[in-house]
């Protein structure tokens, strides 16, 4: 089966906010990429997932928060403080220098789970038309 994806960078600023539309139009995933060295990005992926996901109708399973660590910065992966509903979703951290197999192995699983879902949706939407 082939598949084609597009990958969008919203580039992480409201001032790009007039071009959202265009990037959610027939979106079937969301990737959340995030500092995790931020304290305030926690709170602002709270937004993103509100206009990307939840405004989209997205399942949670169609997200996947990538929590970034930049070499050396000592983030402490197991103590990030995730409110609902963002502790439902799949949460991959990253650090390219120390383990880039570890992302690469989780992105390539997410979008495997992207195309069972719009293969789903496209065989139900089929079986609509027959019966």
């Amino acid at each position: 089966m082939g598949c084609e994806f597009e990958l969008w960078d919203c580039g992480g600023d409201l001032k790009f906010e007039s071009c959202w539309p265009a990037l959610m139009k027939d979106a079937h995933g969301v990737v959340i990429v995030f500092n995790a060295d931020i304290p305030s990005h926690l709170k602002e992926i709270k937004m993103w997932y509100s206009c990307f996901v939840q405004q989209q109708f997205l399942q949670d399973a169609q997200c996947l928060l990538v929590a970034h660590h930049k070499p050396g910065s000592g983030g402490d992966v197991g103590n990030l403080a995730l409110t609902p509903p963002l502790t439902k979703l799949k949460l991959v951290h990253s650090n390219l220098e120390e383990n880039p197999e570890e992302i690469r192995m989780e992105f390539v699983k997410y979008l495997k789970s992207i195309i069972s879902s719009v293969s789903e949706s496209r065989d139900r939407e089929e079986m609509l038309i027959f019966t």
